[in-house]
């Protein structure tokens, strides 16, 4: 495994980063008992992961917890999460620190490294930063929280809009991204002034499920293309990535697509779920594989640089209200 630190955190991260929530939560989904998720973790850390992201709308907290009562304490770093709204509903500072009390006997310890806020739109910004977050620097001074960060919700907010107001306030030492191969509106929202101020990111939605779809991506391409909003070969194709995988080059679209979200500069934490200990493997391969060959990391910021339009960025849950 490779290890960065998390900006000014300080903490030393392994650049995959095991994510319970997305399309799988662990091999919940599927049908797997909270013992056998808790083995997968216990998978993850045996290859180098100590990094596990988790939230109480997720459902795996009671796995995580599971699984830390025969894993060091101090060897991973936890994160997990409270909304700041939801359901028309604004969460009061009590309700979040409640949350976060939760958590924390769900998980069996008695601190998170990283509390994040979940999900945060442009408009729920200011109740965040102005009534939520003075709660959590409290908890934090309590020891219960060693780190505060902030999530974004790319389903929706395709161009960082929250995350462009949050990186005016040091309050937020870690931020989560939504980026990948055909979303890189980050690269200039985001990554030069998180990089400058030392603010960790943690990166969400690197593959999701497009990238493993390829009659998918030759439809969206297709789509794309008859609105004019990449060039019309690319709609002309069955497989408009091909290009990615040739010797030298990828192996496949998803190892091309870990790969690209792992060396951008500015990553730190690539998070990735899974539910089944032979694609946790895979997924840890293709993250600790090489950049892409310069070539086609530029090619790709060519044809879809631009971008804005959210394509690939697929919800598990309700939009809040």
């Amino acid at each position: 495994m490779e290890y960065t630190t998390l900006g000014k955190t300080g903490m030393k991260v392994s650049v995959a980063g095991l994510g319970t929530g997305g399309f799988s939560r662990l091999g919940l989904k599927s049908g797997k008992t909270e013992d056998q998720s808790a083995q997968l973790i216990h998978e993850a850390v045996g290859l180098g992961i100590n990094f596990i992201d988790t939230a109480p709308s997720y459902g795996t907290e009671g796995v995580v917890g599971k699984a830390l009562k025969t894993i060091p304490r101090d060897s991973v770093v936890i994160t997990t999460k409270a909304f700041v709204h939801r359901n028309d509903e604004w969460w009061t500072p009590e309700r979040v620190v409640a949350t976060l009390d939760n958590s924390l006997r769900a998980m069996g310890t008695d601190y998170v490294d990283v509390f994040n806020l979940h999900g945060v739109y442009a408009f729920e910004y200011r109740h965040a930063l102005e009534k939520i977050a003075p709660a959590l620097l409290e908890q934090k001074r309590k020891g219960k929280i060693r780190h505060i960060g902030i999530t974004e919700n790319p389903i929706e907010d395709h161009n960082n809009e929250m995350l462009e107001l949050a990186v005016k306030d040091p309050v937020w030492e870690v931020f989560m991204v939504g980026f990948h191969m055909m979303h890189q509106i980050a690269r200039k929202k985001v990554f030069p002034i998180t990089r400058k101020n030392g603010v960790g990111t943690l990166l969400m939605f690197a593959v999701r499920s497009i990238f493993a779809d390829p009659p998918r991506i030759a439809r969206e391409m297709r789509e794309m293309a008859a609105k004019g909003l990449v060039e019309k070969s690319l709609g002309e194709t069955d497989d408009p990535l091909g290009f990615l995988v040739h010797p030298g080059g990828a192996a496949n679209i998803i190892e091309a697509a870990y790969r690209f979200a792992r060396h951008e500069p500015g990553v730190d934490v690539v998070l990735f779920g899974t539910g089944d200990a032979g694609h946790l493997r895979t997924n840890v391969a293709s993250l600790l594989k090489p950049p892409l060959p310069e070539a086609d990391r530029q090619k790709i910021a060519a044809l879809f640089g631009h971008l804005t339009n959210g394509v690939g960025l697929d919800g598990h849950m309700a939009p809040a209200k």
